[in-house]
C-alpha cells in the first residue's frame, strides 16, 4: 500500500531539509502505516519494539507495544490481523476507511473528495492492492511522505493543517479509540493509544499554526 507522485522520480530520496521533531512525526506516522496495510512483517515488528517509551501516555504505550510484541508469534499476529480487518467471511471487527467512518459506507464521498484533492497536489494510487485511499494505513503512509518531501512534493505546514483537518481529522482519532477497544486487540490495542494520541498531538500542533 502506498502512493507516488506523477511525473516525478520518487525513487531517489529527498532532498529536501525535515525537521528532527517533523521526521519523528513521519517514521511515526509511517509505522502506523505498515501496521495497518497487512499483516507486520519482522521488520516492522522489529521497528515497533525498538520504540523508547518513558512515563508519559505515548510513552507508556510504547512500552506496552514493546511488550506486545515480544508476547506474541508471527501466527498469533497474521491472526489478530485477519481477525480485526477481514474476518472470516463476513468483513473484520474494524472498516478502517473515512467513507465508512463519516457515512457508514465504503467508496463514499469522502473517498471522491480526497481523490480530487490527491489529483491537485499530482499523488496517485501505487497501492499493489485494491484499498481505496481512504483507508488509514494508506493516508498515514501519504502523511509521512508529505512531511519529508520523499513523495516528490513536500506540503508547508499550513497545507499540511489543511489535508489534516480536512480528510483525517474528522475521523481518524475515533478508528483509534475503536483499535483500542476492539475485542481482537491484543498487539493492536497500543497501537490504537498510539495512533490516538497522534491524532490529538497534530490536532493540537495544528491549530497553533498559522
Amino acid at each position: 500500500m502506498g502512493a507516488k507522485t506523477k511525473h516525478v522520480d520518487t525513487s531517489k530520496e529527498s532532498n529536501a531539509v525535515v525537521a528532527e521533531e517533523d521526521l519523528l512525526r513521519a517514521n511515526l506516522y509511517a509505522l502506523i502505516s505498515s501496521m495497518l496495510a497487512a499483516p507486520p512483517s519482522p521488520e516492522t515488528l522489529g521497528l515497533a519494539a525498538s520504540l523508547e517509551g518513558d512515563d508519559s501516555e505515548l510513552g507508556s504505550a510504547f512500552k506496552a507495544l514493546g511488550k506486545a510484541v515480544s508476547d506474541s508469534d508471527s501466527v498469533e499476529v497474521d491472526d489478530e490481523f485477519t481477525r480485526l480487518f477481514y474476518g472470516h467471511g463476513a468483513g473484520g471487527e474494524l472498516h478502517p476507511y473515512a467513507s465508512y467512518y463519516l457515512t457508514g459506507f465504503v467508496y463514499e464521498k469522502p473517498l471522491a473528495d480526497l481523490r480530487g484533492d490527491l489529483a491537485e497536489i499530482g499523488i496517485e494510487n501505487a497501492a499493489l492492492n485494491s484499498e481505496p485511499e481512504d483507508h488509514i494505513a494508506w493516508l498515514c503512509d501519504l502523511m509521512a511522505g508529505l512531511i519529508t518531501g520523499n513523495l516528490g512534493v513536500q506540503l508547508s505546514v499550513s497545507q499540511q493543517k489543511a489535508f489534516f483537518e480536512k480528510h483525517i481529522q474528522p475521523w481518524a482519532g475515533k478508528f483509534f479509540s475503536d483499535l483500542e477497544a476492539a475485542e481482537s486487540a491484543k498487539l493492536y490495542k497500543p497501537l490504537g493509544t498510539i495512533g490516538r494520541l497522534l491524532m490529538e498531538i497534530e490536532r493540537d500542533a495544528f491549530s497553533m499554526a498559522a
